[in-house]
């Protein structure tokens, strides 16, 4: 081999070398040391802690209680999220581009903000309730806390995400199969029943999957619905103890985390069971079907996905906003009662959310860009150099985003409880902490607009410059980079949107003085102060909404499907 190709070798054995220090150490690392507190906990093997969890009444309710409102946000998310996926994709209804961005945009909303925007619409607080003079008397309990309360959100917060994996899959499906139904006399509703929805069987049981484990794992949504009314959670239990024990039931709530990895495993499991009982695969490709032409049934459709547009969208964030511009609990929003004070107050007068906008802005733009640069190199490996060991190396990326967000808090916290050996740094209790967990959760949402991105590009230039006596590093700035640096910050910009928000990590990382805005949305809320809550959340809206909108400028300069509410 020549200096060159040496040289060439080298330079990817280091690149594979950096690859795998970053994805041990934020992946691998954080879930060993929560194993080990599990069965070592103060470093000496016992099985007490184990023991003590499973002859716990609390946490087998929280366990039974956890999978009752997975299974009820899954189910209810599929179905919903199906039902629309088959209208957009196979319809020809109107302004399909608007329906998709309204669909998807509660999944680019934090969960506690859908919660807390939720409440406002019923209770006696309700401001919209109050306006047509139909709120209940103060004290009345709001319905919403409730199991069935979060299932409901569950399903509106995770229904966009089964609509895009099964969209996704809806587009896959060969045409002459539907066509030649077609010829044969069968209606739309026998094709789809018996075509159409065996064929996407693959891409539903993977969106169920995803959603279980979500459901599973959410912690905003079973906080601010589940705790008013004593239904606790897995994850609920866990902030429950964490915030009144401390250090000393780190081995009690690491137990907990692996029971929550456990349920979230066997979901995964079920979904890998489910697919290899049947052979789905397709044989070639052909042209997108075309869509059914509904005819006279096109305008009564249309005004039923608008209404339910309307119903996920407009109106709790019409309850949000109006809470917003209160002056107190259960005041009548009127002309002479609307103020601002409460914008006010959370933007200027307020210490913590001041650090919190601050905090969450910083960690947020430092996740985005860390995973941009790291996701070029790693992508670069995954989509262009495939074998055995990048398989491993891409599910070991997955996991921290794979399991629930409470699971990589307790690991974070066990892992940097006491300072970092040799360099005798201390992160627990910093902001920092809380930057390491977004890091290793988030990363995943890097790498795959990146992957996409590479398995789009054409490699022969690359290929070109490598036979030319080019090297890696020369490959990867100047030609690699350039063309896949569209997808990078599509995929950074969905990471600065998921973490600006972001409360299932924070909520057990986060101290005084590294407040994130999910935090102190949370803190509101809990204090009785809603309308403080609300601004925020309000505001928090109004940017995720203008970024997706900014980003739609320049969707036509990125590759296909790196942007989940566009085409």
């Amino acid at each position: 081999m020549s200096l060159s190709g040496n040289k060439d070798r080298g330079q990817f054995l280091a690149l594979i070398t950096f690859i795998c220090i970053i994805v041990f150490v934020l992946s691998f690392l954080p879930l060993l040391r929560l194993l080990q507190e599990a069965a070592f906990p103060g470093g000496d093997f016992s099985l007490s802690a184990i023991r003590d969890s499973l002859a716990d009444d609390t946490v087998w309710r929280a366990t039974r209680n956890t999978i009752v409102v997975g299974i009820g946000g899954t189910v209810a998310s599929v179905v919903l999220g199906v039902a629309v996926a088959l209208i957009v994709t196979l319809t020809d209804v109107r302004l399909r581009q608007t329906l998709v961005l309204c669909f998807v945009t509660p999944l680019m909303i934090a969960p506690q903000v859908t919660a807390l925007a939720w409440l406002q619409v019923f209770g006696p607080s309700s401001p919209i309730l109050h306006f047509v003079g139909l709120a209940p008397p103060l004290g009345t309990p709001n319905p919403l806390y409730s199991p069935e309360g979060i299932v409901l959100l569950l399903a509106i917060q995770y229904s966009p995400l089964v609509f895009l994996i099964v969209r996704a899959g809806l587009r896959q499906l060969p045409r002459e199969l539907v066509e030649a139904a077609q010829s044969g006399g069968a209606g739309p509703f026998r094709i789809i029943a018996t075509i159409i929805l065996p064929l996407a069987t693959p891409a539903i049981v993977a969106a169920a999957a995803l959603t279980f484990v979500s459901c599973v794992g959410n912690f905003g949504i079973p906080a601010f619905l589940g705790i008013p009314a004593n239904y606790l959670v897995l994850p609920t239990l866990i902030f429950q103890r964490l915030a009144g024990g401390g250090p000393d039931v780190l081995a009690e709530v690491a137990v907990l985390s692996i029971l929550i990895a456990i349920i979230a495993m066997i979901g995964i499991f079920l979904q890998d069971y489910f697919s290899s009982r049947r052979d789905y695969r397709i044989s070639g490709t052909s042209a997108a079907l075309a869509p059914y032409a509904l005819g006279r049934w096109r305008l009564p459709v249309e005004a039923m996905m608008w209404l339910l547009m309307a119903v996920i969208l407009v109106l709790p964030l019409t309850g949000l906003i109006l809470t917003s511009l209160v002056r107190g609990y259960g005041v009548t929003l009127t002309a002479d009662s609307v103020t601002l004070e409460n914008y006010r107050f959370v933007m200027v007068e307020h210490a913590a959310a001041q650090r919190a906008f601050a905090n969450s802005f910083m960690l947020s733009v430092a996740a985005a860009v860390f995973a941009m640069f790291v996701a070029i190199p790693l992508g670069y490996v995954i989509a262009w150099h495939r074998g055995r060991w990048t398989k491993i190396l891409n599910i070991v990326v997955e996991m921290p985003y794979a399991l629930p967000g409470v699971v990589l808090s307790i690991a974070a916290i066990l892992l940097f409880l006491k300072p970092i050996p040799v360099l005798g740094v201390q992160l627990y209790n910093t902001v920092w902490i809380i930057l390491f967990a977004y890091l290793a959760r988030f990363l995943v949402l890097g790498v795959r607009p990146v992957v996409n991105g590479y398995l789009q590009i054409d490699r022969a230039l690359e290929e070109a410059a490598q036979i030319g006596g080019a090297r890696l590093l020369t490959r990867m700035r100047t030609i690699i980079f350039p063309m896949i640096a569209p997808a990078a910050m599509a995929g950074g910009l969905l990471i600065f949107m998921t973490a600006l928000s972001e409360l299932t990590v924070s909520a057990l990382l986060w101290s005084s003085g590294a407040e994130t805005l999910g935090v102190v949305i949370f803190s509101f809320e809990q204090g009785g102060d809603t309308k403080y809550a609300a601004a925020i959340s309000a505001l928090l809206v109004a940017f995720t909404f203008m970024l997706m909108l900014a980003a739609n400028l320049f969707a036509h300069k990125l590759p296909k499907g790196v942007l989940p509410w566009r085409d």
